[in-house]
């Protein structure tokens, strides 16, 4: 009687199972370069913007750390804001004109004017600063966690947050953010992968390998930089001390 009972719990679950939606494996996308650009070496890369056929790069360390406007095809700095060195710079984004930077762990942003790059005002953000885009109507923060917060960019308050899942796990460690076609691509800290997610639901699309052109030569030279042009339909890509900035071609592995 005990086996017969038994076999039927075997039979029951695994009809349940079979009911049970089955988690599509993320797709995985390669990426062909297209260009290579000179990038500064010594630029500890945190955040890179492409608008209006300029680029724009957000660096880090304390003591290093700067806003600043550079020419694509050569890699000449063509303007520069220095951070007090009491400063971590992180991410970058811009918005109706306005440049939007982080810092690490001085819950502090700044807003500076595009044109000038005069930091018009300053901001709190709770906990660490790490990588920000916008999607025309808000901002949205990375801060190391699974999390991305989206902000008012009139008041820079936090209105909602989406946790980040793959295989519906949470995954941390989210950095430098772009906004590409209703999509939000993140690099993760430490891996040669931008995730692909949707914003809405925080769920991960699509996994874009880098690992075919990846610079790092210590620790800390991670991949770390993601610019859409979205005028020419142009993705760019580098990382934190590379000598170079690379446009490529996302296309779905073979």
């Amino acid at each position: 009687m005990l086996r017969y009972v038994s076999v039927r719990i075997v039979i029951l679950l695994a009809l349940i199972g079979s009911m049970l939606p089955v988690q599509a494996e993320v797709p995985l996308y390669t990426a062909t370069v297209i260009n290579t650009y000179p990038h500064d070496p010594n630029a500890f890369t945190q955040g890179l913007v492409f608008v209006d056929g300029q680029l724009f790069e957000g660096t880090g360390r304390n003591g290093q750390s700067s806003l600043r406007k550079v020419a694509l095809e050569s890699g000449e700095i063509l303007q520069r804001s220095n951070l007090n060195a009491r400063y971590f710079g992180e991410g970058i984004t811009i918005l109706n004109g306005k440049v939007y930077q982080l810092t690490w762990q001085t819950q502090l942003g700044f807003v500076y004017d595009l044109a000038s790059f005069k930091v018009e005002k300053t901001f709190f953000l709770p906990g660490e600063g790490w990588g920000i885009t916008h999607d025309g109507t808000q901002l949205i923060v990375s801060d190391g966690t699974a999390f991305l917060r989206m902000l008012d960019p009139a008041t820079l308050q936090e209105v909602s947050r989406v946790e980040v899942k793959l295989d519906g796990l949470p995954l941390d460690r989210l950095n430098e953010l772009e906004y590409i076609n209703g999509e939000v691509w993140a690099n993760v800290w430490y891996t040669d992968a931008i995730m692909r997610i949707d914003p809405v639901t925080g769920t991960v699309t699509g996994r874009v390998d880098l690992s075919s052109i990846n610079q790092q030569r210590a620790t800390d030279d991670v991949l770390n930089g993601i610019a859409w042009d979205e005028k020419s339909d142009r993705l760019f890509v580098t990382g934190k001390l590379w000598s170079q900035l690379y446009e490529i071609k996302v296309e779905p592995a073979p």
